[in-house]
């Protein structure tokens, strides 16, 4: 059983954000709120206030693309499991990948305890962002390739009938019928970046991007198989918990590097938690609106655009092991994709008309 857009009713666009609005609105009252604890002065107080937004408004802008990868997995999905994903997904997308993650890190970074970590982040937190800093590399490595197997997969699939750049999209699949084609394009990316490292940078780049490799084709496995067996036993269920971990590894993967680029801004970790929190919020909503006013159908070319910048995403995560890559390139980089596809989507839609096989 597949959900569609008929099967929820229509919305306001009021009531898509109304939840968002409300985080918005709580979370910077509570930035505020920390930052006169921390400054005891209304100039700090106002600091991290603009710190908040400002991230905010960076993870919704690096983000946007994963709203479109998860509305594509979410339209398949049962109503039921979509509400868990606003749901619960949010709470894992909040407190696990923007408190628990970054302590993960430096627990086992520093080879100390979660609360030591916890009251490293709050009473140190310069040498708390130096230790987030040093585990960039693996991070960068896993992430990347994590995210390219997504994007690879989108285009190297025998059954793909629609291709934006059709000349590239073409020959992918055309390749497609090739046996393990996008694991050998990612480990062969891989070896390419980790020859420009130095030996022991290298190794590490190497087993992190392994791992996140293993860990896209674990979740896949995985999926599949929680899904068959919930077919197995509830009709309907299909696109359900596996669908739902997808998503959510899926969603830390997007998430790595926003965390990572927010110690830009501040060294704070619960500055960083509401920020980014806020705008997680925004990309749940915007994933929602897409499923359920079926703009993905609307937009033939929409879906295109997004795995294009996810590729691109994860060749700048590549990329951030050997240089500094700001996080506005990054999110104009992404933004520029999708916007060049919907362009292209509306020029196609002007010529053969809306929902045009």
């Amino acid at each position: 059983m597949q959900s569609s857009s008929s099967d929820m009713p229509a919305r306001g666009m009021f009531q898509y954000f109304k939840w968002a609005f409300i985080v918005t609105i709580a979370g910077l009252i509570l930035g505020a709120v920390l930052g006169w604890q921390m400054t005891g002065t209304v100039g700090g107080m106002l600091t991290i206030f603009f710190i908040c937004a400002v991230l905010a408004v960076l993870e919704i802008s690096l983000s946007f693309d994963n709203a479109i990868v998860n509305a594509n997995k979410l339209k398949d999905m049962t109503p039921v499991w979509q509400r868990r994903f606003l749901t619960w997904g949010i709470i894992i997308a909040v407190f696990g990948m923007r408190i628990v993650f970054p302590l993960l890190i430096v627990v086992i970074a520093a080879k100390i305890g979660p609360w030591q970590a916890m009251v490293l982040a709050a009473t140190k937190p310069a040498e708390y962002a130096a230790i987030m800093h040093d585990a960039h590399l693996p991070i960068a490595a896993f992430g990347g390739t994590f995210l390219m197997m997504v994007g690879l997969s989108f285009f190297f699939d025998h059954e793909k009938d629609v291709h934006w750049v059709k000349w590239l999209e073409g020959k992918m699949q055309r390749y497609a019928t090739i046996r393990g084609i996008e694991v050998a394009v990612a480990l062969v990316t891989v070896l390419i970046f980790s020859r420009f490292l130095d030996p022991v940078e290298a190794e590490i780049f190497f087993k992190s991007a392994i791992w996140g490799l293993l860990t896209f084709l674990l979740v896949e496995v995985l999926g599949g198989l929680l899904d068959s067996t919930q077919e197995a036993m509830e009709a309907g269920a299909k696109g359900g918990l596996g669908a739902f971990l997808y998503l959510e590894v899926l969603d830390a993967s997007f998430s790595f590097d926003g965390v990572i680029g927010a110690f830009a801004l501040t060294q704070n970790l619960f500055v960083i938690a509401i920020g980014l929190g806020i705008g997680a919020m925004y990309v749940r909503s915007m994933t929602i609106m897409l499923v359920e006013k079926g703009t993905l159908m609307q937009y033939r070319y929409l879906e295109h655009g997004a795995f294009y910048a996810i590729i691109a995403l994860s060749l700048i995560m590549f990329l951030q092991s050997l240089i500094e890559i700001p996080e506005v390139v990054t999110g104009l980089g992404g933004a520029g994709l999708i916007g060049l596809s919907l362009w292209s989507s509306i020029r196609w839609n002007r010529v053969f008309g809306t929902g045009a096989a």
